[in-house]
């Protein structure tokens, strides 16, 4: 009897151990993008630039680029327009950690699945920067963006506890962008 009593419990914590410390990113294998900041001022001196982060930990930056696939109003873009993207980035010579770009991207199912606020008008003629996340259908081979925050003319943030941790982590690989 003290047997059982004693392997019912260390069962127990094997069980809670094995099923706790599996790590769900929901990331596919075969996903590119993970990340992107994107900022776009239409006033009379047009400016469109910003980077990706790809699943290898490269920031691929953009500036300018002529006839770029913005994703649609759900932030819905298929594989193909990501790929067409991507060839008019530049690698910006930086490099994200391993540790560090699983640890964020860890991230992103939770603050897909989390709310937005609303958006709300902060600035005039400030433009507009947008910190999204990425999870690719394998299926229909779409990417579908969530944001994390946004900023400029308008403003709003992802209700995430750790979309701020995200955002501010993007912002300070923004200022180590060459010229933008």
């Amino acid at each position: 009897m003290k047997a059982i009593s004693f392997k019912l419990p260390l069962i127990f914590i094997l069980a809670i151990l094995i099923t706790g410390c599996r790590k769900n990113t929901a990331i596919s294998y075969r996903q590119t993008i993970l990340f992107q900041l994107d900022y776009v001022n239409y006033t009379p001196n047009y400016q469109h630039w910003g980077f990706f982060i790809d699943s290898e930990g490269n920031v691929l930056a953009y500036n300018n680029p002529e006839k770029w696939n913005f994703p649609d109003r759900e932030l819905r873009i298929s594989a193909g327009k990501v790929a067409e993207n991507l060839a008019m980035c530049t690698h910006a010579g930086i490099k994200i950690p391993k540790e560090d770009l699983f640890k964020y991207s860890g991230h992103i199912k939770n603050i897909a699945a989390t709310k937005v606020t609303a958006m709300k008008d902060a600035a005039d003629d400030a433009g507009s920067t947008e910190y999204i996340c990425y999870q690719l259908s394998e299926n229909s081979e779409i990417y579908r963006g969530a944001i994390i925050r946004t900023e400029g003319n308008l403003t709003c943030e992802n209700l995430n506890f750790f979309s701020k941790r995200v955002a501010d982590w993007m912002k300070t690989i923004s200022s180590r962008l060459p010229v933008k």
